[in-house]
């Protein structure tokens, strides 16, 4: 037979089978009898194509073994951590900035004008500035004069920054410029400056603060009076002193002192404060050798109403050569007011001995050193000073020469009670100030 045969036969069996339905499904039926369902393996069909919705829930890991989610949100947290911080240190900065500028007035205000008769001389400013409230300058007039200083030449370096000499209308004036980190101490200082009634002959004349910025950084301005003279140590340093000058820088120091630790009651009256950080280095010497008081920056302020403390928000501590027992060995109570003046009285003490060692009389003296110059470092440690001052209880040498001479004989028995280690046994400062006006009067010396 033919292959043309073939496909004829089968195509008229096919036909036959259309023809006859019946007998074709008798033929289906017959064959049930026999599964064919699993005689070859299923068929394989083709993955269907991903449409981004994951039917299991399932989702792909990366090759760090983390799924999709785990890895937006490793992303996700640290980038949002980091923003909230900026914004924190700006907001911080932009607070810190505008709190710094309390004596900026706007540019545009012609500040010239505010000062009444344009004031010759810095005697007539402070004239005018107590006629008001008694607590120093307007702002707006303290900006005025300190954009008229011109800085002359350097005269002082410290912790806090620089002093500087400057010139203000003919006139001599200190410029004490503190660094940007210093804000705390600047602000402060000019705060307690501004006290009201605190101004006093005693205590270093305040003219004005300012900051001053250039666009790139900021110098913050104090502006005080200018003592050619210089600090008590450098006085002292450079030559000795008569009996009379020993007395008058003394007497005018402790005046200043109980100025500050006195309060004035009434309206318009002043708290007390103390000053926290006494030494010959803060107290500056006038032309006709007497004292005034300096660097407030540490000063703390009592409020009687509440008997509360105002105390400096800064971390500066106190001179460790000059600390009181108390605050060597932290037992110093630092709610109560008295407590910080009798650690005055204290560091008061050691600045007459070192006053009364440059005491010259028939021409003997000692030379100038700081107080516990033989018992500890050049730069002391707290732990230095806490072992000699509070558990061996030494205490700065009295010469024997002193006992011989009024004067010195007094100043020698005034510090021994300034510096008890018993804080409540100490002489007050106005103790003081009135035991050294008793001697001028009897040395005949005018202060």
């Amino acid at each position: 037979m033919g292959s043309l045969d073939v496909v004829v036969c089968k195509a008229n069996m096919g036909v036959a089978k259309m023809c006859n339905p019946v007998q074709h499904l008798y033929n289906i039926m017959q064959d049930t009898d026999h599964d064919f369902c699993n005689d070859k393996d299923p068929p394989t069909l083709a993955p269907p194509p991903w449409t981004g919705v994951d039917t299991k829930e399932e989702f792909t890991k990366s090759e760090t073994g983390l799924t999709a989610i785990e890895l937006m949100v490793v992303i996700a947290v640290p980038v949002i951590l980091i923003c909230v911080v900026l914004m924190t240190v700006y907001c911080i900065c932009q607070q810190r900035y505008r709190r710094s500028r309390p004596y900026a007035p706007p540019p545009d205000i012609d500040t010239s004008l505010l000062v009444p008769e344009e004031p010759t001389s810095l005697r007539e400013l402070y004239d005018w500035s107590q006629s008001g409230s008694g607590s120093g300058l307007p702002l707006l007039v303290q900006r005025t004069i300190a954009r008229q200083i011109r800085l002359c030449e350097i005269i002082g370096k410290g912790r806090y920054g620089e002093v500087w000499r400057g010139h203000w209308r003919g006139e001599n004036v200190a410029v004490k410029i503190f660094s940007s980190r210093e804000e705390r101490s600047w602000f402060r200082e000019a705060e307690i400056y501004q006290t009201v009634m605190l101004r006093h002959e005693n205590i270093l004349g305040f003219i004005a603060a300012d900051n001053k910025d250039n666009g790139t950084w900021t110098q913050l301005w104090l502006i005080t009076d200018y003592h050619e003279n210089g600090s008590l140590f450098d006085f002292l340093n450079r030559q000795p002193v008569l009996p009379s000058t020993m007395i008058r820088l003394a007497l005018t120091a402790a005046c200043g002192m109980a100025h500050l630790h006195m309060e004035i009651l009434g309206a318009q009256g002043k708290p007390a404060i103390a000053h926290r950080d006494i030494k010959s280095k803060n107290i500056l010497v006038k032309s006709n050798n007497t004292c005034c008081i300096a660097d407030l920056g540490l000063a703390v302020r009592h409020d009687s109403k509440t008997d509360s403390v105002d105390i400096a928000p800064n971390n500066r501590v106190g001179t460790k050569r000059y600390m009181a027992p108390e605050c060597l060995d932290e037992t110093i109570n630092m709610s109560h007011f008295e407590s910080f003046k009798r650690a005055d009285v204290y560091s008061f003490g050691l600045v007459l001995w070192e006053i009364a060692r440059r005491c010259s009389v028939g021409g003997i003296h000692e030379d100038y050193q700081l107080p516990y110059y033989d018992m500890v470092p050049s730069d002391p440690s707290l732990e230095d000073m806490r072992k000699v001052v509070c558990v061996d209880r030494h205490r700065p040498a009295i010469p024997n020469r002193w006992q011989a001479v009024e004067s010195l004989r007094v100043m020698a028995r005034l510090m021994k009670e300034c510096w008890y280690h018993n804080a409540a046994a100490r002489l007050t400062a106005l103790r003081i100030r009135k035991t050294l006006a008793s001697l001028a009067s009897q040395e005949d010396l005018k202060v």
